[in-house]
């Protein structure tokens, strides 16, 4: 029997990907439903390529251009659904794993149906866990739902992790490429162009997760993804700079004994082996040549030129709502960036600002994070229109 799979976000890059895998294995998968946003044209194409029962997009005209080009095709329109209901109600069909590939917070509802009803969440959308991971992972054990990850570093640590258990682990060991500035000074990053931190060195990736990237904001939001995922203090969840991208991740047990992942930079790597769990099949991505690659090299991350990161330590440590303002601002930020209404060092001083104003507090449901979630949007928004906040 086919293994059934939902995609929500399948027009983004994760989402291709997933699609490339799941073609790759024809035998194997079965699309169920997909979730695509304003993105007709390539919804059209995907409908006709996989032929799901069930597909979301954001709005009505999107829905009608999507109607027109079936129809031109000749091919039968499957049903459309419209908005955040849309999504959430792809996550909701029956299917064995939904690969939430959607960028940002308004991933969690989706998220949070598949949970509901006990699916296998293929999760590389990490402000699921970020915004509401105290909320997210107790939920899941009680609704005996499965969350794996589709990030390269947490699905290396997954694989890493097979090698002992998690009380033998003294250390998570998170890798980042360092992004495209790592050997800036602060001073040049005031004057880093869109086009500049677009330029990722490694990965072929989104415009807000390259930021991300840059900033380091990407590995510190992965950090709390990583404390949330593997129950991880934050004392036991390292960064280090690899450049070279070979090594996703580490782990080091209590007897000394340090394990790595490494692989080539591509996410249908992982992707591959979320959908596959915990099974490996054969499959015809790229592989890793070790003499080639020659040298690999690693180094401390920079918190004064890269706060960002100093910033999610210091939110998943305080908890509360501060991983969700975190993430809201951050978004906020990153979008003022690539419109051109900030600075990129200006980006972090943003989010510190928006986490200095939040209230304090514990989310006791789905609709608290999306309050405070909202709150910080706002927050954030009115600052940057006051300005007051730039130093």
């Amino acid at each position: 029997m086919k293994k059934r799979v939902s995609v929500i976000g399948a027009t983004g890059v994760i989402g291709g990907l997933t699609l490339d895998v799941v073609a790759q294995f024809p035998d194997m998968f079965e699309v169920v439903a997909l979730s695509g946003g304003y993105n007709a044209a390539r919804l059209a194409e995907l409908v006709m390529r996989f032929t799901p029962r069930y597909v979301a997009v954001a709005d009505d005209v999107t829905r009608r251009v999507l109607v027109d080009r079936l129809r031109a095709a000749g091919h039968p329109v499957p049903e459309i659904g419209v908005g955040g209901a849309g999504m959430v109600e792809a996550a909701s069909l029956p299917s064995d794993v939904v690969v939430l590939a959607t960028v940002g917070a308004r991933g969690l509802p989706a998220a949070w149906a598949a949970i509901a009803r006990g699916a296998t969440v293929a999760l590389a959308n990490k402000e699921t866990l970020v915004a509401a991971g105290d909320l997210v992972m107790p939920f899941a054990r009680a609704r005996n739902a499965t969350i794996l990850p589709v990030d390269s570093e947490h699905s290396a640590l997954l694989q890493c992790l097979h090698s002992g258990r998690p009380e033998a682990v003294r250390r998570y060991i998170l890798t980042a490429s360092g992004g495209p500035f790592r050997t800036r000074s602060a001073r040049e990053l005031r004057d880093v162009t869109v086009a500049e931190a677009l330029r990722h060195p490694t990965w072929s990736m989104g415009k807000k997760i390259t930021i991300d990237s840059a900033t380091l904001m990407n590995k510190g939001l992965e950090v709390i993804e990583a404390h949330h995922l593997f129950a991880a203090s934050y004392d036991q969840i390292e960064v280090v700079i690899h450049p070279q991208s070979v090594v996703h991740s580490l782990v080091e047990f209590v007897d000394g004994a340090l394990l790595a992942q490494l692989g080539t930079a591509d996410m249908r790597i992982p992707i591959q082996y979320a959908l596959t769990y915990p099974a490996r099949y054969v499959a015809p991505w790229p592989r890793l040549d070790l003499v080639a690659m020659g040298s690999l090299t690693f180094e401390p991350p920079d918190l004064v030129r890269f706060p960002s990161l100093r910033l999610a330590y210091e939110a998943g440590r305080a908890g509360g709502y501060a991983p969700c303002v975190l993430n809201a601002a951050n978004e906020v930020a990153v979008e003022a960036f690539l419109t051109g209404r900030i600075s990129f060092v200006d980006i972090p001083r943003l989010v510190e600002a928006v986490l200095t104003a939040h209230p304090a507090g514990m989310p006791q449901s789905v609709e608290d994070i999306i309050e405070m979630d909202a709150w910080a949007r706002q927050k954030a928004t009115a600052l940057l229109e006051e300005g007051g906040w730039v130093r």
